[in-house]
């Protein structure tokens, strides 16, 4: 507006100069020069406040832009890493569905060949029910001939009568091999008839499991995708009962206490707020379960804040696996001289189990690990991870320069360059196929031993070995 009423005021002062001065000049020649001076600084003031603001304009949608496209590339990347967990499960599936056909079809011969030896079964019944009858009607004979040779002995006994005690004994002999000869075929048929059964059973329960495994695989994504719950939060001291001043320090001085039932208890470390645990009263002593794995109903794929706070529920039956948090294992871990059991089971329903003196410091350290073996029939897998800091697929603290081992086998743990142990690893109700998918699993290796986990559980227990 300002440039505008400037140009209008130029205008009418060069229409007026020529008829004051009386001369015949282009009125637009003499006062151009300083008219154009006042407008060019009037617009430079505007096209500098207007580029002023279009700097800031672009430097904010530069900075919008850079953001989004972080963002675009954490969705593409998460949804690259869903594609591939997706067409992994599609092939397993795929697998089993064939499994599962070859099953049913081999289940429908059993059975058709089932069917065939109970009519069988039936048909040597009848037999064998006629074939005794048949031999009461001999064994009366045999008594008529026993008399008879009794009335004999007291008189001559002629041709004829000794032809036909022959001929009896030979009719006598010939059914015995005969109903000798019918046992053994029933024997044969009935442990036919008992291996085919087996067979059946055998396949119906495989048939179960792959169904169970196939309803697993379908529910997974779910599983991953819901929202896993977290363990109870620390319990308020601000109190007037004074409970929370006598609570139990662990699971260890509860047993003391006189408990005997394993189950859900609150305690107070030192220098912790009170929290509840899970304790184990199995044993001889109550001890502190720290984790537990059973059927894969939890994803212990989680992020750097939930395995420092804890996940899972260990007070509700519909979730039996949890993990107790880091910040509340330091806290038992400081009291004193603290072991670590752990105890495993194979897919064989092998259970075995280790020992170790541990520590764990706090969160300034990132919580590293210390272990020293003690006892047990496992392999020592640990004692390579010992001082080596917790890392999870949002904070990788391993020793991996050009990999995040969290991110690339799944689950927090105490990863060195990597390593061969992992207990944080997915759940697998059916050994995988592939070496890559099984290293994404639940391990505890040695260099000549492999152990494929379907339970762990982890505990802690405060008391010391010599």
């Amino acid at each position: 507006m300002k440039v505008t009423i400037i140009f209008l005021l130029s205008a009418v002062l060069a229409a007026w100069v020529p008829v004051l001065c009386n001369k015949s000049e282009d009125p637009l020649v003499q006062p151009e020069t300083p008219v154009e001076t006042r407008s060019h600084f009037a617009a430079l003031d505007d096209v500098r406040l207007l580029a002023n603001g279009l700097l800031q304009l672009g430097q904010s949608l530069r900075e919008f832009v850079h953001k989004t496209k972080g963002q675009i590339n954490d969705i593409f990347q998460k949804l690259n890493i869903f594609d591939r967990s997706f067409y992994q499960l599609s092939v397993l599936a795929s697998e089993i569905k064939e499994e599962e056909e070859e099953l049913k079809k081999t289940t429908v011969v059993l059975q058709a060949n089932n069917d065939e030896i109970k009519t069988m079964s039936l048909q040597m019944s009848s037999k064998m029910d006629s074939i005794l009858v048949e031999r009461n009607h001999l064994q009366n004979k045999v008594g008529g001939l026993e008399e008879k040779l009794n009335s004999l002995t007291k008189g001559l006994v002629t041709g004829e009568q000794v032809g036909e005690i022959n001929a009896l004994k030979e009719v006598i002999h010939t059914q015995e091999q005969s109903i000798t000869e019918l046992l053994r075929a029933v024997r044969e048929q009935s442990d036919q008839l008992n291996h085919q059964r087996i067979k059946i059973k055998t396949l119906e329960e495989k048939l179960t499991a792959n169904t169970f495994a196939q309803e697993t695989i379908e529910r997974m994504p779910d599983i991953f995708n819901d929202e896993t719950p977290t363990l109870t939060p620390y319990l308020t001291t601000n109190r007037t009962d004074g409970k929370m001043s006598c609570l139990p320090s662990d699971c260890s001085e509860v047993f003391n206490r006189g408990e005997r039932i394993s189950g859900v208890y609150a305690i107070k470390p030192n220098r912790s707020e009170p929290f509840m645990v899970f304790c184990d009263m199995s044993k001889d002593g109550g001890e502190t379960v720290i984790q537990r794995r059973r059927d894969g109903s939890v994803n212990f794929d989680q992020t750097w804040e939930m395995y420092e706070n804890g996940f899972g529920d260990f007070e509700d039956e519909l979730w039996w696996e949890f993990w107790l948090g880091l910040r509340k294992i330091h806290t038992l871990a400081t009291q004193g001289n603290s072991v670590l059991h752990i105890q495993l089971e194979d897919w064989k329903q092998g259970k075995r189990f280790i020992e170790y003196n541990f520590y764990l410091e706090g969160p300034e350290s990132k919580y590293t690990i210390h272990l020293t073996q003690l006892r047990g029939d496992l392999p020592d897998a640990m004692t390579n991870h010992t001082g080596m800091m917790f890392s999870t697929k949002d904070k990788d603290n391993d020793n991996h320069q050009n990999s995040n081992c969290a991110h690339n086998y799944t689950g927090g743990w105490w990863f060195n360059a990597c390593g061969d142990t992992n207990l944080n690893g997915r759940y697998f109700h059916m050994r995988p196929k592939g070496r890559l998918e099984r290293r994404r699993g639940i391990q505890w290796r040695s260099a000549h031993y492999g152990i494929q986990c379907i339970f762990t559980e982890g505990e802690v227990n405060a008391y010391s070995h010599p």
